[in-house]
This record gives structure tokens, sequence and C-alpha cells, in this order.
């Protein structure tokens, strides 16, 4: 009698066990399903809304930030440039998104002028951005040959803010796309000469290019959110890049370097293009 009972008390004991273990069982189930469908819905969260996105321009000079006037900026050739005035255009600004689609922000809109004396010329807030997580920056360093072929009736208020700037030679002559400016001095020229880069439409080169930027952390674009993008201006590339130019053999008659047309233009074009890129992004 004593062994059925004790026999009948392990098996109760047994099945009390099992159904612990079976509902535990249950229990990190059904958790998990709750996790996996909460990680689900934060995945598949639509963004919606439109956004801005802030474009910093921060000019330097190889490692060096940017000080107008006083800097002595050495390039590879031995030329030292202490340089008055940087200006030049941005335009046609595209962003990309994570999944690979683009955002093509308004033409009319889509035309600023960087410049170094001012803070206003050093960044430039785009609105009405659709919310999203941006990988890359695309605009162009001048004005697009299409935009200029509208007229100067088709130029909306841009023309007389380029005017304004000393952007433009004339309207015949068109924009300046990027203007350098300053003094400089070599192993053959010792006294501080002036020498002007001016670069736009020349003969049968538009010398317009575009540059497209990764970004090293996504622009998170929110009502809420507006991301920052710190872009850094090598302006040493200008005529130190891949295109080696010296002033020194642009100086006629001593009278100092001026770089405005010539074959020269187009080398710089293809050096500007390698002289932006995105030093950090901040999503605030």
């Amino acid at each position: 009698m004593k062994r059925a009972y004790a026999h009948l008390k392990f098996k109760l004991y047994k099945t009390h066990k099992m159904k612990n273990t079976l509902y535990r069982a249950l229990a990190i189930v059904t958790l998990s399903i709750s996790l996996f469908s909460c990680s689900s819905d934060d995945n598949n969260e639509t963004i919606t809304g439109n956004g801005k996105i802030t474009l910093k321009f921060d000019n330097a000079f190889g490692a060096n930030d940017l000080i107008l006037n006083t800097q002595g900026n050495t390039t590879s050739n031995n030329e030292v440039l202490k340089i008055s005035l940087v200006k030049y255009i941005v335009s046609n600004v595209v962003f990309t998104k994570a999944d690979g689609t683009t955002f093509t922000y308004p033409k009319s809109k889509s035309y600023f002028i960087a410049d170094e004396s001012t803070a206003a010329g050093q960044q430039f807030q785009l609105a009405d951005i659709p919310a999203g997580d941006y990988t890359k920056v695309k605009f162009g360093i001048g004005v697009d040959e299409e935009q200029w072929k509208l007229g100067a009736a088709g130029q909306g208020d841009f023309l007389a803010k380029a005017d304004a700037a000393g952007m433009m030679w004339s309207w015949a002559a068109g924009y300046k796309f990027l203007a350098l400016e300053g003094t400089f001095t070599s192993p053959t020229v010792t006294t501080a000469t002036p020498f002007m880069i001016h670069t736009g439409k020349t003969g049968t080169d538009y010398n317009y290019t575009e540059v497209t930027l990764d970004l090293p952390t996504k622009a998170l674009v929110r009502t809420n959110i507006t991301p920052a993008v710190h872009i850094i201006t090598d302006l040493s590339k200008i005529i130190d890049g891949k295109n080696k130019i010296k002033l020194s053999d642009n100086n006629m008659g001593g009278m100092g370097a001026m770089i405005m047309g010539g074959a020269n233009l187009p080398l710089i074009t293809q050096n500007i293009s390698a002289m932006f890129r995105v030093d950090h992004v901040h999503n605030d």
C-alpha cells in the first residue's frame, strides 16, 4: 500500500513538473512572438511629412581652416597665397535615400552663393524635404547650361542676386561659377602680387561640374529633426589638385595672375569637382 502511494505521488510530481516546464516554454514563445512583433512594427514604421536639411560649407586650405586676408597658404609649387575673396555658386541639389530613391530640390529654389565673408553665405537651409534617411548629396558648382539657356528672363531673382554678389561678367558672358582672389608670392615672384581665378563659360567650354558626396552617417530628416551636413571645401585643390597650376606662370607682365579663360579653366574645373568632402552630419 505504501509503495503504491509513493508511486502515485511520484507520478503526480512528474506531471506537475512537466506542466511547469510546458508553461515556461509557452511563456518564452509568447514573449518571443511579442518582441518580434514589436521589432517588425518598428522596422515597418512609415516615416511621413516633410522636414529640412542644412548644408554647411566650411572653407579650408589643405588641413587648415581658411582665414581671409592674413593667412599664408602654401602650395606644392611653393607659391604662398593670401586669399581675400572666396565665392562659388552651389546649385541643383539632389538627395539620395538609403533605399536608393532620390529627391531633387526644386530647380527654381536650387541656386545659392557660398561666400566666405558672411555667415549667411556659409550655410543654406533647404525646406520641404520628404522625411527619410538620406545617405548621399549631389550638387553642381555653377549654373547649368540648361538654366542659362532660358535667358535673362528665365533666371528668376537669382540673376539679380548673382549680379549684386559680383558673380556675373555680363549676361552674354554669363555667370562666374567660382571666384578666388588675393595675392601671392613664389620663388620667382617675391613681392605680393594680385591673382584672380574666375571660372565659368568660356568659348565652347561650359565648365559646370557636379559633385556627389557620401554621408558618413545618415541624415535623418523628420518633421522635428533638421540634419546639418558639414561639408569641407579644400580650396587648395583649385590650383593644387590633380592638375597643378602655377600662378607665376600666369603673371602677365608682372601685373598679376588672371585666370579667367584659356586652357587652364577646364583643368581647374576638374580640380573643383574633387575639393569637397562631408566631414560629419548632425541630426538635431
